[in-house]
């Protein structure tokens, strides 16, 4: 990233996306017009409009690769402190504290402070998260961490300092969890660079258990690159240790980052910035054969490539990569396919059926053809994600069928609240 806060040139798509005013066109050339060139606003992300105590730790890691930042934890503020809390969900579940949003702003400033004082002191101790499960679209369930809100407050305060550094770091196909870098701009890039690029097959890769296989160790290294404030890297430490409560028993755990902890999407950024993307980006550019796109969202990747030689050296040696760092390619869900403008035609002269697909985003990836002949990737709501939230809908529906109104002082059926809040309900019985 420049101190604009647009992503570098050299390695950010540059071709013409399916949306051009959206994405980022294709790859190793300037972003698209309008593309990741707005303000970031302040908070969790560093970027154009972060406060100014930030310019400097950005311009020196934008002017020296190799820097290694001594000073960082004065710059969590009582002023980033209260930023963080007020980007906080109001609604958001309590961690094991039982502490809610409202309950802490009672006293809001007074306990800011004090938090300020506690985390500058190294007084601060980070709490263990509250396990919780979320059904995943295959029926299976992902555990989450609830952090306590003083812990998500710090969180969100060091990520935004550590942002000033990485984002100056991080490859222009990373669009995990970073300011400026949605899902629907990944998926774009993607569409873009198999358009735009002479690519024939797909890496379509899927790392098992990320968060919970990440080695610890390693990813304190990888920190050390940067930061040698040892107060920072002791508070990471410190929530990584943490442990969990589930079921009212504390658990501790000797590997992975808490998944949905505030910190944990940088830090798998970190992890697979050094494991990843430095090596696939080195690859590409000095053995290569042909064109090679990556498109990377957390630890979801897609990998697309000219020749068919190229893809399987990278996939044989991402597996052995993967392996000397803890992280395992998924047997089952990581497969190298055909695909792109020339697969149809191809597998057809050979006599075999369509191009397979491959689903990235939650979106299944198609060859098709357009009505004037040409290629293009179409994209449809992959079928299980769609299965689970059309099941939940009708769950939910099942179980309000048979719910009454609840009584309003206004006499309004809920369904009219919002149109007429304040009138009162005509004589006539609204069904």
């Amino acid at each position: 990233m420049n101190g604009h806060g647009q992503s570098d040139g050299p390695v950010v798509p540059a071709n013409l996306p399916n949306k051009a005013a959206a994405a980022e066109a294709g790859e190793e050339r300037g972003p698209a017009k309008g593309n990741a060139a707005g303000e970031t606003r302040p908070g969790r992300s560093a970027g154009h409009g972060v406060s100014s105590e930030l310019d400097r730790v950005r311009q020196v890691a934008v002017r020296d690769k190799s820097a290694r930042f001594t000073a960082l934890l004065h710059h969590v503020s009582v002023h980033r402190l209260m930023r963080a809390f007020d980007d906080l969900k109001k609604g958001a579940s309590p961690g094991v504290d039982g502490v809610t949003w409202h309950a802490y702003e009672q006293n809001l400033h007074e306990n800011l402070r004090d938090l300020h004082e506690r985390v500058q002191s190294g007084r601060y101790r980070a709490s263990p998260s509250r396990r919780v499960y979320i059904p995943k679209a295959d029926g299976r369930q992902r555990p989450l961490g609830i952090a306590t809100l003083e812990d998500k407050v710090v969180q969100r305060a060091v990520v935004e300092v550590l942002n000033a550094i990485y984002e100056t770091d991080f490859r222009g196909f990373s669009y995990g969890f970073r300011p400026g870098r949605s899902p629907h701009r990944a998926l774009d890039a993607l569409a873009a660079g198999v358009l735009e690029k002479r690519v024939n097959w797909v890496l379509d890769a899927d790392i098992r258990d990320f968060f919970g296989s990440l080695d610890r160790g390693w990813l304190m290294k990888f920190l050390r690159h940067r930061i040698a404030d040892e107060r920072v890297l002791r508070l990471i430490g410190r929530w990584l240790a943490a442990g969990v409560i589930e079921d009212g028993a504390w658990t501790a755990t000797e590997q992975g980052s808490p998944q949905g902890a505030s910190v944990s999407p940088l830090l798998a950024n970190v992890y697979l910035h050094y494991v990843l993307d430095l090596r696939a980006d080195w690859r590409r550019k000095r053995f290569a054969r042909g064109d090679v796109i990556i498109v990377r969202f957390a630890d979801d990747f897609i990998v697309g490539f000219e020749e068919r030689e190229d893809a399987e050296r990278f996939l044989a040696e991402m597996r052995e990569r993967f392996a000397k760092f803890s992280l395992e390619l998924h047997p089952g869900k990581t497969r190298l396919i055909e695909f792109g403008r020339h697969a149809a035609r191809r597998r057809a002269a050979r006599g075999e059926g369509k191009p397979e697909t491959f689903a990235f985003l939650g979106f299944t990836h198609i060859c098709a053809t357009s009505r004037r002949g040409r290629f293009w990737v179409r994209r449809k709501t992959d079928s299980k994600r769609l299965r689970a939230k059309l099941k939940m809908v009708k769950d939910q529906l099942r179980r309000r069928a048979t719910s009454p109104f609840p009584n309003r002082d206004d006499g309004w059926p809920p369904w009219c609240a919002g149109i007429r809040p304040t009138t009162p309900c005509p004589a006539t019985t609204v069904r």
